[in-house]
């Protein structure tokens, strides 16, 4: 199948060697950049300023901003790709693999051409806001169906990864040449660890409702909110519970490279884990059938996932860093007095 050369080419990204050490994320990028003609590079290259920056969305979108992963040669994708190495750890980058690979899947369930943009693994797209600097404040995303990813960078420092969206459908793959395949199951399998290993006091603590909702509740807002805290809280967890809540924790936050999620994590600690709260909504089993949600929730972040479209195999998830999002304040206040200085 033609669609099959992307992800033979993914599978040799996987090998780059893009550990950061000789290589500034702003040299990566225009690495990238610089391999474009002049027409994609229009498509490729915004403002700042843009409102498109906030413009995120983790559907298949027919007429995506950006330039497409379809559109680019083999010489780009390898640079584009390398990019995006850079910033996530090496689960992360393969999680995005295999999710864009489900898109197969999802064109023979649905009996969809291959060349039909609805379930395309071409359509996939890296846009940047800004000139990548080294010593100004810009920033990119990488984004399509399951996919978002918000990059914001200042001085040659990733602040921002979020909104960091990954969804996988089927969550688990039934048939065909994938069948088993579970690219989110990590997160699915630790947040019913953490849910199971509760009390029947402590349950009447998370369970925030019978029903899981139909979706992500923070969904593609510019600004996440959940006006109302709920769940139980980490300080009212046991040792080998707060052990599974760190563990569920950690898969999200390590979705980033290494640096960044350390900082994310300090960040985190110093707001208190002690604040930080579980909830829970849905079906206690799991089960193909039985649809679900949880979230941890505190001072400085949202996670979220549910498991309720497609029969309650269709995951999303998603973080959201309430001090940071799209750069947060910081990378506005940079930005402004960088072009001050103009």
């Amino acid at each position: 199948m033609k669609a099959l050369y992307l992800f033979i080419a993914f599978a040799f990204f996987v090998q780059i060697n893009c550990s950061g050490q000789s290589n500034s994320y702003a040299t990566m990028a225009k690495r990238f950049l610089n391999s474009l003609s002049k027409e994609q590079r229009s498509k490729a290259l915004y403002d700042f300023g843009s409102d498109e920056r906030y413009n995120w969305h983790f559907v298949p979108v027919k007429d995506r901003k950006g330039i497409l992963i379809g559109d680019l040669n083999e010489q780009q994708k390898e640079a584009a790709f390398a990019l995006l190495k850079l910033y996530l750890s090496d689960a992360a980058f393969k999680q995005t693999q295999e999710i864009i690979q489900l898109e197969l899947v999802l064109q023979e369930l649905e009996n969809r051409s291959k060349d039909d943009w609805f379930r395309n693994p071409a359509n996939y797209a890296f846009i940047f806001f800004g000139n990548p600097s080294d010593t100004a404040a810009w920033g990119w995303r990488f984004e399509g169906h399951h996919i978002s990813f918000i990059f914001s960078t200042i001085n040659n420092k990733l602040i921002s990864g979020t909104p960091g969206f990954l969804g996988a459908n089927p969550a688990i793959v039934l048939s065909g040449q994938q069948k088993g395949k579970e690219v989110l199951k990590n997160e699915a399998h630790l947040g019913f660890a953490l849910m199971q290993s509760l009390t029947s006091s402590q349950l009447s603590k998370a369970i925030i409702g019978n029903d899981a909702p139909a979706d992500i509740q923070t969904s593609n807002s510019r600004k996440a909110m959940i006006e109302k805290q709920q769940g139980i809280l980490y300080s009212e967890l046991n040792k080998e519970q707060q052990k599974i809540f760190l563990q569920l924790l950690s898969v999200y936050i390590n979705r980033y490279t290494k640096h960044f999620a350390d900082d994310m994590m300090h960040e985190i600690e110093n707001a208190g884990l002690d604040k930080l709260q579980f909830a829970w909504a849905g079906s206690q089993q799991r089960a193909i059938g039985k649809p679900y949600y949880y979230r941890i929730q505190g001072p400085t972040i949202i996670i979220e996932l549910d498991n309720t479209q497609n029969n309650a195999n269709h995951i999303h998830s998603v973080v959201r860093d309430l001090k940071h999002d799209f750069g947060g304040d910081e990378l506005l206040k940079h930005y402004q007095k960088y072009h001050q200085t103009k």
